[in-house]
């Protein structure tokens, strides 16, 4: 089988969608108004509990999915389907979730799912809301919504939204006796259900292969496997969003930036109760990305009773992320630094995985430190075609045999995460990359890794604003898009590769702990003072403040003009007019070579600037090189002049590929 994702930037590219949940493919408009009709499953119904983690079904399902309930249920306030939604997207934005206490339980014969949530919300917007929207899945209906012990009527709209891997939401609109201020909070107790089975609606809607569709949109409960990524493939967990459709740019993308973004500080907490067929349990759960312990009441095949598994977290604090709930059955192989979750027919390929991790660990281990953070674990997908997803130290993909350079890409990449556990999306994937880069440099040379550079610099270009003053842009330390906390935090840790040095970025990414970094100012990078710490206490402020804590777009650097002139002895000493309409600083190295050698210096050149170089060198120089790709540029990343035409007339040329390394 062909891993997709192995080794470069265009190679990550399946596990960065999959990480996004969604794929991209070329569509239609939709509207978030006269919605199509949507067949609802009968949901179970839920029996008046208390809250804070108390048990709130009293419920058996059986065999052939009907529902009995221990006392008949209390009358309830209505719950309508309105012809339309009456929230705004300035009310959705506004909104901000601070506290999950979750109790979820899964009936995986039928594939339902019933949940009661008590939710802290928070009004972060600038005028009092006096409706809070609550969103879910299409496929799953509000029950009831309490606040301050009273139940609420409600009006429930329902959303077109990609989002959802139905292409639907349910919204529900929860009036406030008093506005919520801003600034201020209010709890909220949920209960909903429904059934959540594979849908790759809003894919085939768009025209997207059947094929294609159902591998990329996987998501599902059922016996032998429960798989929920979350907001951007299935809302399991109450949100509140701007719905968003697949084809208009990159929206989608941005959205589940910005969905994860407002969650990262949040407490998480969840009880967890699933429901099998006789001897079908499951023997592993994974909540949002970790193991979660499994006690498990499995009765025998043929004795009718169904077994129970449960599970929990509690005090979990959310990073850059979806809330996700993984529930199989597989066997376990423990390996170094990871535990591999394998399907039978797939334990064949376990120690190739194995192989390919104990050989890039000793490169993380020179690099991040002798210890994981946490294990990586890998849990085998159902289908070998179903897209890779990755949260943290978790990578649900298919475990097939592989050739081992690309194994060895993966592993680089997923046990990066791993070590750093980062609540910072440019830290957590701008290091994965940026380790699987460093690997492949260390196996096949530099000049292929600043290939893979460049190949996602135009996109980078694309999204960056031609000036401060023409768009914010995204500043790195809040990024919320791909391109920004991937691609652009990648080219960030190679000029801080060049500009502090191996060993200074080494102890400063050693150094760096996740745990003091959760729930701060996201403004200003605290891993500036790590790095200026760790090595000659250079003053970096320059370089964060134009790169990471600020968008100030990016550079865009030209030679002027290059004087050459003898000086003694057969050396030649060359000046570099150097300009930058840019107005992000740069410092890049300048290359003079000759017959006989090259000379390599550095030169910062301030954003709407100029800079001179001037540079000695043995024998009569032949050529001039400005930055060697390490520096993202808006139109090229390496500029090279020749200097054996006519003085008078030096042809400079630029050029978007690196050169081959020079002898």
């Amino acid at each position: 089988m062909k891993f997709p994702f192995a080794g470069a930037f265009p190679a990550f590219l399946a596990m960065i969608l999959a990480g996004s949940g969604v794929a991209v493919f070329p569509s239609g408009a939709q509207t978030s108004t006269a919605p199509l009709p949507v067949q609802q499953p009968a949901p179970p119904k839920a029996q008046n509990g208390q809250p804070k983690g108390q048990v709130i079904f009293s419920r058996s399902t059986e065999e052939d999915g009907q529902t009995t309930e221990a006392s008949p249920e209390a009358a309830r306030p209505a719950i309508k389907m309105a012809d339309g939604p009456s929230a705004e997207d300035a009310d959705r934005e506004a909104v901000t979730y601070t506290d999950f206490d979750m109790d979820v339980r899964l009936y995986t014969a039928v594939q339902q799912i019933a949940v009661r949530a008590l939710l802290m919300v928070r009004n972060d917007g600038k005028t009092p809301l006096a409706h809070i929207p609550l969103q879910i899945s299409s496929s799953l209906n509000w029950e009831r919504i309490r606040v301050g012990g009273h139940d609420l009527s409600l009006n429930v709209a329902t959303l077109n939204s990609d989002s959802d891997h139905t292409g639907r939401l349910h919204e529900a609109s929860v009036p406030l006796d008093q506005p919520l201020a801003p600034g201020a909070s209010l709890q909220l107790d949920v209960t909903y259900s429904g059934t959540i089975a594979e849908s790759a609606q809003r894919l085939l809607t768009i025209g997207t292969p059947e094929d294609v569709a159902m591998h990329s949109d996987w998501d599902q409960i059922s016996v032998p496997f429960t798989g929920l990524r979350g907001f951007g493939s299935v809302v399991w967990y109450p949100v509140s969003s701007v719905p968003v459709i697949l084809g208009d740019g990159a929206r989608l993308f941005d959205e589940i930036g910005e969905h994860k973004q407002r969650l990262a500080g949040a407490r998480f907490r969840m009880r967890l109760t699933v429901e099998s067929p006789p001897g079908q349990g499951p023997n592993i759960a994974l909540i949002n990305g970790h193991p979660a312990t499994l006690t498990a009441t499995n009765a025998a095949e043929n004795s009718g009773v169904a077994g129970i598994a449960a599970a929990s977290v509690d005090g979990a604090i959310l990073g850059f992320e979806t809330p996700s709930l993984f529930v199989a059955t597989r066997t376990a192989h423990s390996g170094e630094n990871m535990t591999v979750w394998t399907l039978p027919e797939d334990e064949i390929a376990v120690p190739a995985w194995e192989t390919a991790a104990t050989t890039v660990t000793p490169f993380l281990q020179g690099w991040l430190g002798q210890r994981p953070r946490a294990q990586l674990t890998l849990l085998d997908l159902p289908d070998p075609e179903d897209a890779p997803f990755e949260t943290g130290a978790l990578l649900a993909t298919a475990i097939r045999s592989g050739d081992p350079n690309q194994l060895n890409g993966i592993l680089a990449h997923a046990l990066t995460h791993a070590w750093m556990q980062s609540p910072r999306a440019w830290l957590s994937e701008g290091v994965a990359h940026f380790m699987g880069t460093l690997w492949i440099e260390r196996q096949r040379g530099r000049a292929q890794a600043l290939g893979t550079l460049e190949a996602a610099r135009p996109a980078l270009t694309l999204a960056e604003p031609a000036s401060p003053g023409q768009s914010p842009g995204q500043p790195l330390a809040t990024a919320i898009s791909p391109v920004y906390y991937r691609t652009k935090a990648t080219y960030v840790f190679w000029m801080l590769r060049s500009v502090a040095g191996d060993p200074t970025l080494s102890a400063a990414l050693r150094a760096y702990d996740p745990a003091q970094d959760i729930g701060k100012d996201t403004g200003h990078s605290s891993f500036e003072k790590l790095l200026e710490q760790a090595g000659d206490r250079r003053n970096l402020s320059w370089f964060f403040g134009d790169w990471v804590n600020a968008d100030k777009g990016l550079p865009d650097l030209s030679v002027e003009s290059v004087f050459p002139s003898a000086a003694n002895s057969g050396n030649w000493l060359v000046a570099v007019n150097l300009a930058n309409a840019g107005y992000a600083s740069a410092e890049v190295p300048i290359t003079v070579r000759s017959e006989a050698t090259s000379v390599t210096q550095r030169v910062l050149i301030p954003g709407r600037g100029k800079a001179v170089q001037r540079i000695l060198i043995q024998g009569k120089p032949i050529e001039v090189q400005v930055n060697d790709g390490t520096v993202p540029e808006t139109q090229a990343s390496v500029h090279a002049t020749n200097l054996e035409q006519p003085a008078a007339s030096p042809s400079s040329s630029s050029s978007s590929q690196p050169p081959l390394p020079q002898p």
